[in-house]
């Protein structure tokens, strides 16, 4: 199985894509990244379960089917993009904005919901804070230009804040 919270790998091989290895680290980082957009685009609602369980090479199944707006496939989607240019991350992205603004926005913000393959749409009526400090962003991020906080001068933590590279 694999949860949600997993899919910022993607990122993690593509940013650590160097030296001999870079190339391996590129395709594990590509393979992480499209598994991850698959847990949405196979839903109804195209939002990821928390949780899916394999079937198999290539099928698997919602487990923990709930949604609560978590940022980790973006982030892969903002650096895999800022690393190859390769349109496919930028419409990925473009189905994850558009499921959340469909599936998930309320009258006063946005909220979680409880059943990704549900036919209809309960809301957990809940705004993760991470949802504004990092989904948010990173989607902002994979359609802006890539002088905005560029990857080779700034690196972000775990809530989504870049930080300065220092140098020597």
């Amino acid at each position: 199985c694999i949860r949600d919270r997993a899919c910022f790998a993607g990122a993690m091989f593509a940013i650590g894509a160097q030296g001999e290895t870079a190339d391996t680290h590129m395709q594990i980082a590509e393979g992480i990244t499209k598994t991850c957009y698959e847990m949405y685009r196979r839903t109804i609602t195209g939002l990821a379960a928390e949780n899916v369980v394999f079937h198999g090479n290539y099928d698997f199944s919602p487990n923990i089917r709930y949604y609560i707006l978590r940022p980790e496939t973006v982030e892969s989607l903002f650096v895999m993009w800022r690393k190859t240019h390769d349109p496919i991350w930028r419409e990925f992205g473009w189905d994850i904005f558009t499921a959340i603004e469909t599936k998930c926005k309320v009258a006063y913000g946005y909220s979680g919901i409880v059943d990704v393959g549900g036919a209809f749409t309960t809301y957990d009526n809940v705004q993760q804070s991470f949802f504004l400090a990092e989904t948010l962003k990173y989607l902002y991020l994979l359609f802006s230009e890539d002088d905005l906080i560029p990857l080779d001068k700034y690196v972000f933590n775990t809530e989504a804040h870049p930080l300065s590279i220092f140098t020597d």
